[in-house]
């Protein structure tokens, strides 16, 4: 077998794989190649990225490899700190108050929020009767049972694990890192033109080539974009897709989605000429996606605008959008903080997190709060100050 194509941007000091790990690597290259050739020798961006994390027992999120804390490749804000998912469980207090609903969790990670937000309803008396999460990966979902099952056991019975989500919902839909965490198309406009960037396999290595996009769709929406001269962006219909069959299903509720990204004006600005596209391995963030395929994570930025774009063509009301600073503080993150004895080991780690979960220069801006909903009255916990709704 080839060599595994390794970027000559990855650092020598880059921590190896073992061998079980490159192994699995080299296979979803082989899988990954076998589908170039058989599809005349190019595959759309878009579908590298969705077998790179998704294929079954050799993707990123399907293979198994630890994704979280320290020994994974990032550290999520419900791993920092319980304080973000008690925050959480103020909204949707709120939310299930005003509709009876249950909770339907998007990727549930290391299973840490769930767990979180459960045992913070159960201390103001507000459990809903499910709560349920939709979780395609495998592993994952093993590790999030076993959390749960170890440290709030007495509330397992209340939890469900979904294929698919259900025929109608009511409650709180909640994705915390998840739109960034869906393929996206790469487009590369070049004089006006707009080319579908894609993915080729030549001298022994993935590598880049371009073509005039397949989809009609994509190429409407590629021209209508505010862009111009040599750039390259992404492209996301899955997120869009999403929030519409989302919003088939949700009768009366909320979705509230937390994640990093931008407005349109922001997401294609002439600054941003390179895109949005990273690789995060061993905590360390990469510009090359053909490093370690299924070893490292692949994201992008969120366009809040084309969320909110969706929302609004699926007949949900735009409930809220601001940063996640604004969001946090206003749903009491700070009167949580002002509960715990000051000084103490828990305050000062907990006191750390949060810098970092509100500070500009780390997470408070970048990440963004948005709330798409159904039969349910505005003002809500997180979004009655910082309104950002105008920059959308």
């Amino acid at each position: 077998m080839s060599p595994l194509p390794v970027s000559s941007r990855a650092a020598p000091a880059l921590p190896v794989p073992d061998a079980d790990a490159l192994d699995q690597s080299r296979r979803l290259v082989s899988r990954i190649r076998d589908e170039i050739e058989r599809t005349g020798g190019w595959i759309a961006f878009r579908r590298y990225m969705e077998l790179a994390l998704y294929a079954p027992g050799l993707g990123y999120y399907a293979g198994g490899a630890a994704k979280l804390g320290a020994a994974g490749d990032f550290i999520t804000a419900p791993e920092m700190t319980p304080l973000f998912g008690r925050t959480l469980a103020r909204v949707a207090a709120s939310v299930l108050g005003e509709t009876g609903g249950d909770m339907l969790e998007l990727g549930a990670g290391s299973g840490r929020l769930a767990l979180d937000i459960l045992l913070e309803l159960e201390r103001s008396g507000g459990l809903p009767e499910r709560y349920r999460i939709l979780e395609v990966s495998p592993d994952l979902r093993q590790r999030q049972q076993a959390l749960i099952a170890e440290r709030g056991g007495h509330l397992l019975a209340r939890v469900e694990w979904l294929d698919a989500l259900p025929a109608g919902f009511t409650g709180m839909i909640l994705g915390n890192e998840v739109l960034d965490a869906l393929p996206v198309h790469l487009v590369h406009w070049r004089d006006g033109v707009a080319m579908e960037r894609g993915v080729v396999w030549r001298e022994g290595g993935f590598a880049w080539e371009d073509r005039t996009a397949a989809s009609e769709s994509l190429a409407r929406t590629a021209s209508a974009l505010p862009v111009e001269g040599d750039y390259l962006s992404e492209i996301c219909p899955a997120a869009s897709g999403l929030v519409a069959s989302l919003a088939e299903c949700l009768e009366q509720g909320l979705m509230l989605f937390l994640d990093y990204g931008f407005p349109r004006a922001e997401y294609y600005h002439p600054q941003r000429h390179m895109g949005t596209l990273r690789v995060h391995y061993r905590h360390h963030s990469l510009d090359d996606p053909f490093f370690l395929p299924g070893l490292a994570d692949i994201t992008a930025h969120v366009d809040f605008s084309a969320t909110a774009r969706a929302g609004a063509e699926a007949g949900l009301e735009l409930l809220g959008y601001t940063s996640q600073a604004h969001f946090l503080m206003d749903a009491g993150l700070l009167d949580l903080m002002l509960e715990m004895e000051p000084m103490t080991p828990d305050y000062l780690r907990a006191a750390s997190a949060v810098q970092k979960l509100l500070q500009p220069t780390e997470m408070g801006e970048l990440f963004k709060a948005i709330a798409l909903g159904r039969g349910i009255p505005e003002n809500l916990p997180g979004f009655r100050r910082g309104d950002r709704r105008g920059a959308l």
